[in-house]
């Protein structure tokens, strides 16, 4: 009797375990069942899109930005001739180039699973249907993609990176913060402006023009009067002569070029420049990779923001 209670007894802990170990197995695969990526449908610029599961390699022509603040390394990244985002190159430099306007023979032999466009007329030639045989294809509608907050956000959620999209912004927002205590108490009320020199051309950039949302909205620097008047930015603007630019009456100066550029020549050569009030103070930086400053996104703002703490705070 003792013996066939101790056998129930066995028998029944033994039931008992391989009832727990298949329940565990059963959560685990649900689990792993519910973490798994799936397929979405959302709508675009151009109607409704399936998002693969999972995409590895993706196209992002000029939205490379938000695809390195997420982790992810792109199929193929933008180009114009051999001129690339070289602020990005450190995390690009192994990444094969393509064309800005994404030739369709390149975009083919990228193999990409998933390819996304900035806005609808980021589509060159007419040739969205001939895209979506490629990979399916999502198109940024125009407050998406011209808002680089949104752009980020939205390419999170497309790639199942919402949290490194929000942590991204989060960390960004904090170091504007930081950053622009140190300026205010470097500089005070002190004014400052951005000038692009390419070629022999001067571009002075507008207070919404890319760095300058850093320099002025995100680091709230003080505007000179010449660019509070300035009219608003418009998709394509115009450089400035040189005696125009005599009326800038900024306290500091940030002057982006690549090195060697003839307009560099030219300033240094004029007194019309040389009679500049940031000119004469001798607050002038020379910024040599115009790369981050003539774009958005939170990789190239997060870079000139530094620059501008260590110009200013020096």
């Amino acid at each position: 009797m003792r013996f066939q209670n101790t056998y129930k007894t066995i028998i029944t802990v033994v039931i008992c375990a391989i009832l727990l170990l298949a329940g565990c197995g059963k959560n685990n695969t649900d689990k792993e069942t519910k973490e798994q990526p799936k397929e979405v449908t959302v709508t675009d610029a151009m109607g409704k899109v399936t998002i693969p599961a999972n995409p590895k390699r993706i196209l992002a022509p000029y939205m490379e930005d938000s695809l390195v603040a997420l982790g992810v390394k792109p199929a193929a990244q933008w180009s114009i001739g051999t001129t690339v985002l070289d602020y990005l190159q450190s995390d690009l430099k192994d990444v094969p180039t393509i064309g800005w306007d994404l030739p369709l023979e390149q975009t083919i032999k990228a193999k990409p699973d998933f390819i996304i466009f900035s806005s609808a007329g980021a589509i060159q030639n007419g040739n969205y249907e001939q895209y979506k045989k490629v990979a399916p294809t999502y198109v940024f509608k125009d407050e998406e993609g011209s808002d680089w907050r949104k752009q980020l956000q939205v390419m999170g959620q497309l790639l199942g990176k919402e949290k490194e999209a929000k942590n991204a912004l989060a960390d960004y927002d904090e170091k504007a913060k930081q950053a622009s205590k140190k300026i205010k108490e470097a500089i005070g009320d002190e004014t400052a402006a951005i000038i692009w020199v390419a070629g022999d051309q001067f571009y002075l950039f507008e207070n919404t023009r890319f760095a300058a949302n850093v320099l002025y909205g995100d680091l709230g620097v003080a505007q000179p009067q010449m660019i509070q008047t300035l009219p608003a930015a418009e998709a394509t603007w115009k450089p400035m002569s040189l005696e125009a630019l005599s009326k800038l009456d900024a306290d500091h100066i940030f002057l982006v070029s690549k090195p060697g550029e003839t307009g560099l020549e030219t300033l240094k050569n004029s007194s019309v420049w040389k009679g500049i009030p940031a000119v004469q103070k001798g607050n002038v930086y020379h910024m040599e990779d115009p790369s981050h400053w003539t774009i958005s996104g939170v990789m190239a703002n997060s870079l000139t923001m530094d620059k501008i703490v260590d110009s200013l705070t020096k």
